[in-house]
């Protein structure tokens, strides 16, 4: 099938395997940003929409483990299942690492570069945000999510829950996705692009690469989320088989 720069950056990013990774790489959002079509989002990185369709086209981008599978089709508990045991988990291990290591940067370079004291307090307010995401996605919303898989495939009804409709909820993490998001703007502004400045130490460094790993890997959770994940369960919940 061709590609075609009207087709949204979602709809891209999710049929083909190496999207991500080439629209991390431009620097197009295929998060929070992705309902845009592929021209808008080219001409707002100023980047030539025509490169970019024949870069996907080629498929010449490398390919990682994750990207490769093909999670539009896997079942929504199991997708939940892996967004916690991979996103969630590397954020809950990142988060106080991170911490730590900015506090020590701020200690020894705050003086000379003034810039990683609001870098860390960005850093500790989004820290802040995505616990409190992960633990109502955790506890209550993919639970839910996955109880209406597991109805529609026994063919009972979807059970009752507490929120209205499922909708409710992916709005307010969609929104807080967009806060998130608005926050890693932040770092990457106030960083440079994570780029060390000539008298940043090992720690500065380790720093800086901690952080672009870390907005890499949020940009594919909240990808998996917004783009598969919540699409998918409002459209079962709404199903015929899945009225109370």
């Amino acid at each position: 099938m061709p590609v075609v720069a009207s087709q949204t950056v979602r709809q891209l990013a999710r049929e083909i395997p190496h999207a991500t990774r080439l629209f991390e790489k431009l620097g197009i959002d295929y998060c929070c940003g992705g309902g845009k079509s592929l021209a808008e989002a080219c001409a707002q990185a100023r980047i030539p929409v025509a490169e970019v369709l024949q870069s996907l086209q080629d498929g010449s981008s490398p390919v990682t483990l994750e990207e490769s599978a093909d999670f539009s089709h896997a079942g929504l508990g199991e997708l939940a299942a892996h967004i916690v045991n991979t996103h969630h988990s590397y954020v809950k291990q990142e988060i106080p690492r991170l911490q730590k290591l900015l506090a020590k940067v701020v200690s020894v370079h705050g003086h000379n570069h003034q810039e990683l004291f609001e870098v860390q307090q960005v850093f500790a307010a989004l820290a802040e945000e995505l616990t409190t995401h992960m633990m109502k996605e955790e506890r209550v919303l993919f639970p839910y999510v996955t109880s209406i898989e597991q109805a529609a495939q026994s063919g009972k009804p979807a059970p009752r829950s507490p929120f209205g409709t499922v909708a409710n909820p992916v709005h307010m993490m969609e929104m807080e996705h967009e806060s998130a998001g608005n926050a890693l703007k932040q770092l990457r502004s106030l960083t440079g692009d994570y780029t060390p400045p000539q008298d940043a130490c090992f720690s500065y460094n380790t720093l800086f690469g901690a952080l672009k790993e870390f907005e890499l890997d949020l940009h594919r959770h909240i990808h998996l989320e917004n783009n598969i994940l919540f699409p998918r369960a409002i459209a079962l919940e709404q199903a015929p088989h899945a009225a109370v």
